[in-house]
């Protein structure tokens, strides 16, 4: 496979307004609002942007719930052990260990803050077990609504503070680029300084902008919408991800995308976001079987149903291919119509939409892109290798998930990694080690997909680098995603007439090119089988690959791919 060249910006309108922060967070997800509001009483300007309303993003979705030692029988030792078997050996131990050591208190800081946990008759939280989980510490609110439980209370905090002229929240707004300083003498990227971004809107801030900042926080989410099917809002282009690769950022674990197994299945011909059934219907007892009616997992794995998501993914594909169907089946008739609702008020109420009752019914599933465990590559404050520039939640690589996330640890981390970054970024602030810098045109091409070719893409990414992959098919989808026409030029310079005029629909689609591009490239590199990534040519564990695939690209747009130790 030849080595991919990409843009090193957007091609777009010069901005035609600015404004300063001491900090810019993008995302409003559990990171994104967790970042900004630690952030908010530690500096003296924060500038939350969020593609969608503040009510919006990944969080809202999550149905499970979050995981924690929060149990006096359960411990951070238990659950650091039962998220690096889950990682397959690519977890960063160190990252994990953060996770568990602060998630319980983090937690606990939720329920201050105002979000309301399902609780059981003795007061305490409820709490069940999911996949991978060896007790019970998932934490979950109006039964499959925790996501949306805790992004309504992050939100009312920061609804209590809109007044206060330290915040500012702009909605409506995509992140176009992040903005750097000029290069080093040797060529590298010069620190952030920045971002431009587009405003939907009336207003003087309407249109494309630029926001001044010495620290950018990205918490844009994932990248589900760089398939054909994914459990992902329509937000999830994969934005942050690829203005970091564009900045000169590195990322990691890139090729490492979760596919839930349980996604509801309605025809080879849907796209778009579909209705994901919590794992946590399994971990009430509900079991898969095939469309002959068997049972099958149990001779996979010991856990059988309450396998790690990638063993139950994979299972379920081998399933499908012996049986010649499309989908399984989930049966959770043993809850009963009304248990079904009571417990899963969500998921019910989503399948009945389809004429489907959880509780009678034999549910048809596949598995669906539900989570990507790589991204920008961050230590454990959340900084990347670019100074200034940070990244929390999805969007970023922490080390935690390694090559398969542990059920439930995603919201944790968004919650924990964005209040360690909030914080170091108001100490570096605060002490003059990070500062306001000019932004400076970096050279290089800039670039420009036609939103119609969303999904031809999409199609592509899903042949290529979707649940199984081989060297063929990568090879395949690399020529046809180079295939795929880009308007580069050099911004302000003439160059060739645009195919499409720069607006919302031609970025979010050059972003999902970007990193369908990056996935296809490093998943080829990947010589192996291990956790979410599957090569059909490569089936095996190889310890050859007990480290991590990094990315990043030259001053000239070029992608390379270096190996490094799992925790540098």
């Amino acid at each position: 496979m030849s080595t991919p060249v990409l843009a090193r910006s957007l091609a777009a309108p010069a901005p035609g307004w600015t404004i300063t922060a001491d900090a810019i967070v993008v995302g409003s997800g559990i990171a994104g609002l967790t970042a900004a509001l630690e952030l908010r009483s530690r500096v003296d300007r924060v500038l939350l942007v969020t593609k969608g309303e503040l009510v919006s993003g990944s969080t809202i979705w999550a149905q499970g719930g979050i995981a924690a030692a929060l149990d006096p029988t359960d411990s951070p030792a238990a659950h650091l052990r039962d998220t690096l078997e889950a990682g397959v050996g690519l977890c960063d131990p160190r990252a994990a260990e953060v996770l568990v050591t602060e998630g319980p208190a983090r937690v606990r800081e939720l329920v201050a803050g105002g979000a309301v946990f399902d609780t059981a008759p003795d007061g305490r939280i409820a709490l069940t077990r999911e996949g991978g989980h060896r007790a019970d510490r998932i934490a979950h609110a109006g039964g499959d609504a925790t996501g949306a439980e805790i992004s309504r209370a992050l939100v009312a905090q920061l609804a209590a503070v809109r007044e206060d002229p330290g915040i500012e929240v702009i909605e409506q707004a995509l992140v176009l680029d992040v903005l750097t300083a000029a290069p080093d003498a040797d060529g590298r990227p010069g620190p952030v300084c920045g971002v431009t971004l587009h405003v939907i809107g009336a207003g003087s801030r309407d249109g494309v902008g630029a926001a001044l900042a010495p620290a950018v926080l990205l918490a844009t989410g994932g990248i589900g919408q760089v398939f054909r099917s994914s459990t992902n809002p329509a937000q999830a282009t994969g934005d942050g991800l690829a203005a970091a690769l564009r900045a000169g950022a590195a990322v990691a674990d890139i090729e490492f995308v979760q596919f839930h197994p349980t996604v509801l299945w309605l025809g080879s011909g849907v796209k778009g976001q579909l209705t994901l059934i919590s794992e946590a219907v399994r971990g009430e007892g509900a079991i898969l079987l095939d469309v002959d009616g068997h049972r099958f997992l149990p001779a996979a794995h010991p856990m059988a149903e309450l396998a790690p998501r990638d063993v139950v993914s994979r299972a379920i594909v081998d399933q499908l291919a012996r049986t010649g169907s499309d989908h399984v089946l989930l049966d959770a008739r043993h809850l009963g119509s009304a248990g079904a609702r009571r417990r899963f008020p969500t998921i019910a109420a989503r399948l009945a939409e389809h004429g489907l009752d959880l509780g009678a019914d034999l549910i048809p599933v596949a598995p669906a892109q539900h989570y990507h465990s790589g991204g920008v590559l961050t230590d454990l404050s959340g900084r990347s290798t670019l100074r200034g520039l940070y990244a929390v939640g999805e969007a970023a690589c922490t080390g935690v998930h390694g090559a398969n996330r542990l059920a439930s640890n995603s919201l944790l981390e968004g919650l924990v990694f964005a209040h360690r970054a909030a914080h170091d970024v108001a100490d570096r602030v605060g002490r003059g080690r990070l500062t306001h810098a000019d932004p400076v045109p970096r050279a290089g091409d800039s670039a420009l997909v036609s939103g119609a070719a969303r999904s031809r893409v999409q199609r592509i990414a899903t042949a290529g680098p979707g649940v199984l992959r081989s060297a063929e098919g990568l090879a395949t989808a690399a020529e046809r995603l180079a295939a795929v026409r880009t308007d580069a030029h050099r911004v302000g310079d003439g160059g060739v007439a645009p195919i499409a005029d720069p607006q919302v629909a031609e970025w979010e689609t050059t972003n999902v090119h970007q990193v369908a591009t990056v996935l296809t490239a490093v998943a080829d590199t990947r010589t192996e089988s291990r956790g979410g990534h599957v090569r059909t040519d490569f089936p095996e564990r190889d310890d050859a690959w007990l480290v991590r695939v990094r990315a990043e690209l030259d001053p000239d747009g070029r992608l390379l791919r270096t190996r490094a130790p799992v925790a540098d």
